[in-house]
């Protein structure tokens, strides 16, 4: 990590050294893996840092970077992936990989796949992890799923909704977003436990598997049981072992 203008180590995660600085106004985190391998290839978790992290910390351990960038509950709006851009250009200007593994949890699917769909030439796959893909059925509850009004109420804000009626019609969720990460081969992996109440898997990643496949896509499910929490399979290994065989890093 020598070389990398305002960042400073200042903590440990999980044994790892951690290495903390902003970016374009925004806090944000490397975890620096113990013998990295060439290339410098990263995970980039788009939110709730801390939680279930046994996916990315395994991924340390086998030499991977794990990055974070604080963007709020800001839902992957515009303004959002605008900071993820910015973010971006910094990491691959201190050298790191050009296509970072992104790795979404609940609502943190919402951001890595906007940023995909933005960006599609530079993402390795995405690892979303009982993602919202639709913000109709969370934090909406149009559909079988639980409602979040305050969370509604702030995505509309967020996004510059003028009503939540044009909100309702809006056609840029990621299951509407899939043909351009089809086209550029974009892996998809997805963990979904087939309980869920809060983010129901018949609304989110049923419909992105059903549609990325119609459109050629490779896209890897892990359907496992449970409901919401806690995120990521219970041992990680069969999904590391798919992403490290079949992903171009």
């Amino acid at each position: 990590m020598e070389n990398l203008t305002g960042v400073d180590c200042v903590e440990e995660y999980f044994s790892f050294e951690v290495h903390d600085f902003a970016c374009d106004g925004c806090p944000c985190k490397i975890v620096v893996p113990p013998e990295p391998l060439p290339g410098k290839p990263w995970v980039w978790k788009a939110e709730f840092f801390t939680a279930f992290p046994a996916f990315e910390l395994e991924m340390v351990k086998r030499g991977f970077y794990l990055a974070f960038m604080s963007v709020g509950n800001t839902f992957g709006c515009p303004s959002a992936i605008d900071h993820f851009d910015k973010f971006y250009d910094q990491m691959t200007s201190w050298g790191f990989s050009r296509r970072p593994i992104m790795l979404g949890l609940s609502r943190g699917g919402l951001y890595i796949y906007n940023f995909a769909v933005r960006n599609p030439e530079k993402v390795a796959c995405l690892y979303a992890d009982n993602p919202v893909c639709d913000f109709k059925s969370w934090p909406a509850g149009r559909g079988n799923g639980e409602k979040s009004q305050s969370n509604w109420e702030k995505l509309i804000r967020d996004y510059n909704f003028s009503s939540e009626q044009e909100a309702l019609e809006y056609k840029g969720n990621p299951i509407d977003n899939l043909e351009i990460l089809a086209r550029h081969d974009v892996p998809l992996i997805h963990a979904a436990r087939t309980e869920d109440k809060v983010v129901p898997i018949a609304e989110n990643t049923d419909i992105v598997e059903k549609r990325y496949t119609a459109l050629g896509g490779s896209i890897k499910v892990f359907r496992h049981p449970g409901g919401h929490h806690p995120h990521g399979l219970d041992d990680p290994t069969p999904l590391i072992d798919y992403i490290l065989q079949t992903v171009r890093y």
